[in-house]
């Protein structure tokens, strides 16, 4: 299926040519019949041959209406821009084509209306100049009579090979349908229609409508019930789920798929700047927004609502005081916070270059870091390159070096402040970084520091202090004359081995903490499973504690620490076996 467009001045014929194009009245309201013209979006459809199915989604002209305009032309990828003979260029049309450059609609046929009632060549002249001067350069303009069908033929053909040369878009692209009409039909219940410029729907499938999930109970497009329709498309959805916030201007995407935002950086593209609150229309939404200039043509945008947004999206800025129009191009979804003075100005630098087309590298050159999840959300295509991937994270070689650069000190000071415990945690080095996973700390950490048992060692960082050193190393002559009978707590007072320097020995390797105040030799755990292993198995608990010639206090954390390392287990009758 293709999708046209119409556009122009109210009262230049609009509806009649699509009338004449297809034999259906657009017009579908009584109020739009009694008042001769377009109110609300209208839809009418033929089939012609060597390009098929072509369905026309029919605009408002009057300037009261722009915003249904922009709902209906927005998803669309050609236009059929109509100019009438008998009349001069009017506000409106001229309008009209800035949205359909500023969107980036760059396929279209110009149709020149009641050229029965005057000659059509002046006004033919002047909508040549005008597109000439946008992305619709070169488009064909057709002289014809929507009354009399004078020049239908032409137009039908300049039509036809319009839309045989429209890119075929992706039938396996993420979904995003913004909605631009919604009912309720008896019987069915809420159904929604829109373009669908990309992707599949099928009957069953679940959309969302930001965390809400929708399930697509029945699909119609151009009057027929289809199983699946994929883009370009016009199409109505019957919905169920929670549908009381589905209005237009509401986008049903592939659940997750997507990012869904408030703020968005932008360039803007206008003969001067944008107003402080103007609207935003993006597909068949419009919204309410807080413009903040970066520098230069690069503002910040603040939005009533979030949207889905990608990178390279396009969009119109809209002062409805003014009738004055600005091209947005979509340059960062997901900016960073302002967090310093001066960050606007920073932001407006790193986004100097920025053409909306997203590529990995520069993303990742702007952010340092990326999920792969936010990659697709974002619209960025994944590449190989001399990126590093840790898990589902992509890391730049210029952030991997400049969080490398920066370990050594963070170590270093935590070495400072606890002595006993020099190494630092994984996850407080992520916070301190504000990476947002421990992992990432780990694949970033260069020599001489090194990662043991989930924290960062600086050089030397295994090394006691002298007083804990001595002590330990009394308690392991102790253990290697009995290495199961674990020093009591008034042995270790009388040595000044407290919870803290315990700690530390057993990070260091020097000994091994089984439980609160009962520490052995760091290859206990090895010694004790040979031993238990020449017992008759299963095993009791008190020939576990004659085999290993100890008491209850040390034998039954033992065998717990045995039980979770999976290198014993414990039977229903409280017994246990030697695994491995």
């Amino acid at each position: 299926m293709h999708v046209v467009a119409t556009a122009g001045h109210v009262d230049h014929g609009k509806s009649t040519l699509v009338k004449a194009l297809t034999g259906t009245d657009p017009d579908r309201l009584a109020e739009e019949r009694r008042r001769g013209l377009t109110i609300e979006l209208g839809y009418c459809w033929t089939s012609w041959p060597g390009v098929g199915e072509v369905a026309f989604v029919d605009v408002p002209g009057h300037e009261r209406f722009l915003t249904t305009m922009l709902a209906g032309v927005g998803p669309v990828p050609a236009a059929l821009l109509v100019v009438a003979a008998d009349d001069p260029w009017m506000p409106q049309t001229a309008e009209h084509l800035a949205a359909l450059d500023a969107l980036g609609v760059r396929h279209a046929v110009v149709a020149v209306t009641r050229s029965d009632l005057a000659d059509p060549g002046a006004a033919a002249a002047r909508a040549a100049a005008e597109i000439s001067r946008t992305g619709l350069a070169g488009a064909p303009v057709v002289a014809v009579s929507g009354r009399t069908g004078a020049g239908l033929d032409d137009l039908r053909a300049a039509l036809t090979t319009m839309v045989a040369g429209l890119p075929d878009p992706d039938p396996d692209a993420d979904v995003r349908l913004w909605v631009d009409r919604r009912f309720t039909v008896r019987g069915a219940g809420t159904v929604v229609t829109g373009t669908l410029p990309a992707g599949t729907v099928r009957v069953g499938d679940t959309l969302a409508v930001g965390e809400t999930p929708l399930r697509v109970r029945g699909i119609q497009a151009l009057g027929r019930d289809r199983p699946a329709v994929s883009g370009v498309a016009r199409v109505a959805l019957n919905l169920t789920g929670r549908v009381d916030d589905v209005t237009r201007g509401s986008v049903l995407v592939t659940p997750g798929a997507w990012h869904h935002t408030c703020v968005v950086d932008v360039r803007i593209t206008g003969a001067d700047r944008p107003p402080a609150a103007p609207v935003l229309h993006v597909g068949a939404a419009d919204v309410d927004a807080r413009c903040r200039p970066l520098g230069n043509d690069l503002v910040r945008l603040t939005l009533a609502r979030p949207l889905p947004f990608r990178i390279g999206d396009r969009a119109i800025l809209r002062d409805p005081g003014r009738r004055t129009i600005w091209r947005v191009d979509v340059l960062d979804p997901d900016p960073p916070r302002f967090r310093r003075r001066g960050a606007a100005a920073r932001r407006a630098f790193q986004l100097a270059g920025a053409d909306g087309v997203p590529r990995l590298a520069d993303e990742l050159g702007r952010r340092g870091i990326l999920h792969r999840d936010r990659l697709r959300q974002l619209g960025i295509p994944r590449h190989e390159g001399d990126h590093l991937v840790v898990g589902p994270w992509l890391v730049s070689p210029a952030f991997a070096r400049a969080v490398g650069d920066r370990l050594p000190a963070l170590v270093e000071e935590h070495a400072r402040t606890h002595p006993l415990d020099p190494a630092v945690p994984l996850g407080v080095l992520a916070s301190r970084l504000r990476l947002p996973e421990p992992d990432l700390v780990r694949a970033l950490v260069r020599p001489p520091l090194s990662v043991v048992g989930g924290r960062v060692l600086g050089p030397g960082a295994d090394t006691l202090p002298s007083s804990v050193r001595d002590a330990v190393d009394a308690v392991r002559r102790d253990l290697l004359a009995a290495p199961f009978v674990a020093p009591t707590a008034g042995r270790l007072r009388e040595l000044g081995l407290d919870d803290r320097a315990l700690g530390a020995a057993h990070r260091s390797g020097q000994l091994w903490r089984v439980g609160p105040g009962i520490v052995l030799l760091p290859d206990a755990a090895d010694a004790a499973v040979a031993r238990l292993r020449e017992l008759e198995q299963p095993f009791t608990i008190s020939a576990a504690r004659e085999r290993l010639e100890t008491s209850r206090r040390v034998v039954l954390p033992l065998l717990d620490q045995l039980d979770r390392a999976g290198r014993t287990r414990r039977l229903a009758d409280d017994r246990r076996e030697v695994t491995r």
